[in-house]
């Protein structure tokens, strides 16, 4: 973890139950949690918080913006951000041809909360 206590992840997911369980369990487990229920929300929380570490974000997300039209601009202003997509329909996010695919991690829902943890730990080290 960072010298400045907590990593702190933005989920970005639009199912209020999912984002929930994702939230309780990711801070539950040492994470400082930032949540968005949307493309606009998680355009301000990268707008206006100076550190993040990590960003899940769902694909499918209402208002016609995807996981990856969020992460393409978050990951150029901010290098050091790591990405994980999480989507009922995985080879969507391939097919966006999008060069953030071929790095980022992608989970298929369901997914276990430990594997989230595993994928987080390992990119965070």
């Amino acid at each position: 973890m960072s010298e400045d206590a907590q990593d702190v992840v933005l989920i970005v997911e639009d199912d209020p139950s999912i984002l929930m369980v994702l939230s309780a369990y990711l801070a539950s487990v040492g994470y400082r949690v930032l949540q968005a229920e949307n493309g606009e929300q998680a355009f301000d929380i990268l707008a206006s918080k100076p550190h993040l570490d990590l960003m899940v974000t769902d694909f499918r997300l209402p208002g016609g913006i995807s996981g990856v039209d969020i992460a393409e601009p978050a990951v150029k202003l901010r290098p050091d951000l790591k990405v994980i997509f999480i989507s009922g329909y995985p080879a969507e996010i391939f097919e966006t041809g999008s060069p953030i695919t071929r790095n980022a991690p992608i989970l298929a829902k369901p997914f276990s909360l430990d594997i989230l943890q595993e994928k987080i730990q390992d990119m965070l080290k």
